[in-house]
């Protein structure tokens, strides 16, 4: 049995099989996502989800779903699922008998005598699915039939029935070509084995995803189904399907499929999981390498991008990638600022901190690789032009006060990572001199000194430091303000404090820091992470639910978060060394459960505050499998 492998007894059951999801994903930015039995939960899901540059550079779901159909002695018997009002309709997961994700997502259905088998797996350069079946069993004449259904809409949306839709397909080889509107990409699907397709246009009406409802949303629409592809099949036979946007030849599917396995990095125990979801976040197109932030819903964001990238790209020894990375983002500074998000051809600048971890993570290149004459080459000017846009004052009232720390903040923006906002505004405003914007700012500065010996900017950070020090310590308290705005200090007891325990340059004392962590391993720290309020706060809210409101209420005000914890682990191992191993080793291991979980085979955006600490938000996250690798690596270095 494989490390991540799911029997009938739990794929049957649709409570136990809805609540896992697969999320695959190529260089190229295109994905593949449903849960373990094909039925789509969200409307997120689909099986080819490409980007559009000509429409808005977003994810569009071309291919919802496909459903397939066995026929032998004129019965039929539909392996397809979707959700309808009321019931599920086909229930094809009832022939389930096996999932294996070793070393491609696979399923095993039996029906009567006949076994098929089904692999996913995307093209790593190209926009294209591909989907073998495999006859392992049949003792009579066997055909297959597959209904694609097709979507071809932003993957924010949903879509219904229209006039406006191209029912028309042109012949390609072993397939067919269909163009629904046209303004997209023509969709490609085909064969590698001769067969017939069957025109038969038309709407389904009113398919369901359940966890849109749950969350709040819109989640009923209309997919298109053109008809149907047919082909005979025989007992030991491999059929591949492929749909992309470009056309491919039917003769070298199987080769292509084969090359494309060879590719994978087993997902065989826990730390080949983080190291195969680590590659799953890097997209390189039209000359740009990025990071996604997570998955489904997520895009390129500054502030992920700099936190992630030394765990998806250093702790992996794939150094040229982590430039490719900086390379690009370098690209995107505009005066002394990042964006924030960046979706599609949308791009927000309102972070604070972004820049700042452009530093920190420019600095685990050095630790990692030792190559500083890069860095100072690469990227020197554009530190020191984020130095100076702070301490002259920028976008969002961010600017560096009399005494050196930063200050920023206006009505209704968040400028840091704790950055929910609803309709009434931020929920948590940060407005002031937040305190992990004073740690990176202190970093910042003393590695630019370490860089150039500017004695002028290593006075600036001794200033930071001593004003840092009298406003935000407190020894009776025993930690550190999150926020002071004028003689306003916020008290509450967050995991942001921990940043200034775990930068390469820190403001504190040993026993301050030892202080810091002791108070978040008792009040925040979980089995999953960091929680980001105490629970004994009366804002706290332990679970993350409901419509978009509640859970922007509780998404930094209990909610758990992993990429913390690799800070909170990276002060931990500073402070005491050798005699933390054991800890943070119970720490990483505990994380070994939720690979079938969730996202099987990945870790998630955040976990509920309150135990069990179940999984939510985006089902693959990069900067939570980032500083898992890191926090792994950190270990080792131990040694």
């Amino acid at each position: 049995m494989s490390y991540i492998h799911f029997d009938k007894t739990q794929l049957v059951n649709l409570n136990y099989s809805l609540d896992r999801e697969i999320i695959r994903t190529n260089r190229s930015g295109t994905y593949t996502s449903t849960t373990i039995i094909g039925c789509n939960t969200r409307k997120y899901h689909g099986l080819l989800v490409v980007p559009q540059p000509q429409i808005d550079s977003q994810n569009h779901v071309f291919l919802s779903t496909v459903h397939e159909t066995v026929i032998q002695h004129g019965a039929s018997f539909n392996l397809g699922i979707s959700k309808y009002p009321g019931n599920y309709s086909p229930r094809g997961h009832k022939y389930l008998e096996d999932f294996d994700s070793e070393p491609i997502p696979k399923l095993t259905y039996r029906v009567g005598g006949v076994v098929l088998q089904k692999e996913i797996i995307l093209d790593t350069n190209r926009d294209r699915v591909m989907i073998r079946y495999t006859l392992l069993e049949a003792h009579s004449p066997t055909k297959i039939r597959i209904q694609p259904f097709l979507a071809f809409r932003g993957y924010h949306t949903l879509c219904k029935e229209n006039s406006d839709i191209n029912k028309e397909f042109e012949k390609v080889p072993n397939g067919a070509k269909f163009q629904l509107y046209p303004v997209y990409d023509p969709l490609y699907l085909q064969l590698s084995k001769k067969n017939k397709f069957n025109s038969d246009p038309n709407w389904y009406h009113n398919i369901e995803y359940i966890l849109e409802r749950e969350r709040g949303y819109d989640y009923q629409e209309d997919l298109f189904v053109p008809g149907y592809f047919e082909f005979e099949i025989e007992k030991g036979e491999s059929v591949i399907f492929s749909a992309g946007l470009t056309e491919a030849d039917p003769k070298t599917r199987e080769r292509a499929f084969e090359k494309e396995i060879a590719r994978r990095i087993p997902r065989n125990n826990f730390e080949n999981c983080l190291q195969n979801s680590a590659t799953q976040f890097i997209r390189k197109r039209n000359g740009d390498t990025r990071i996604i932030a997570g998955y489904p819903w997520f895009g390129w964001w500054g502030r992920d991008t700099f936190i992630a990238a030394p765990g998806l790209t250093l702790a992996r020894g794939d150094n040229e990638t982590f430039l490719e990375i900086m390379d690009t983002m370098s690209k995107d500074l505009i005066g002394p600022l990042f964006p924030n998000v960046g979706s599609g051809d949308f791009t927000n600048m309102n972070s604070m901190d972004a820049p700042l971890w452009f530093f920190w993570s420019l600095q685990k290149y050095i630790t990692y690789t030792g190559d500083t004459k890069t860095i100072k080459k690469r990227y020197l000017e554009k530190l020191k032009g984020i130095i100076d846009g702070f301490q002259a004052g920028t976008d969002f009232n961010i600017h560096m006060k009399e005494n050196g720390l930063i200050y920023g903040g206006q009505e209704g923006i968040a400028l840091t990572w704790m950055d929910a906002v609803t309709p009434d505004g931020p929920v948590t405003p940060r407005i002031g001199c937040p305190v992990e914007i004073q740690a990176l700012w202190y970093n910042a500065l003393c590695f630019y000194h370490e860089l150039t010996q500017d004695e002028a900017v290593l006075k600036l950070a001794e200033k930071v430091k001593e004003s840092f020090i009298n406003n935000f310590w407190d020894e009776e308290k025993g930690y550190l303000a999150d926020v002071i705005d004028g003689e306003e200090k916020d008290w509450m007891i967050r995991p942001n404090m921990v940043f200034a325990t775990s930068l390469p340059y820190i403001m504190l004392t040993e026993y301050q820091c030892d202080q810091i962590l002791e108070m978040a391993k008792s009040k925040l720290l979980t089995t999953r992470g960091l929680r980001t309020l105490a629970p004994d706060d009366p804002a706290y809210k332990g679970y993350y639910f409901g419509d978009q409101i509640s859970r922007d209420q509780a998404y930094h005000n209990g909610t758990v978060w992993v990429w913390p914890m690799g800070h909170f682990v990276e002060g931990y191992i500073r402070l005491h060394g050798k005699s933390s191993q054991n800890f943070i080793n119970k720490i990483i291991q505990g994380f070994d459960g939720v690979m079938t979980q969730y996202g099987v085979g990945t870790v998630a955006e955040i976990y509920d505050g309150d135990p069990p600490h179940r999984p939510k938000g985006a089902v693959s996250q990069a900067w939570s499998i980032a500083e898992l690798l890191r926090m792994m690596e950190l270990v080792k270095r131990i040694k």
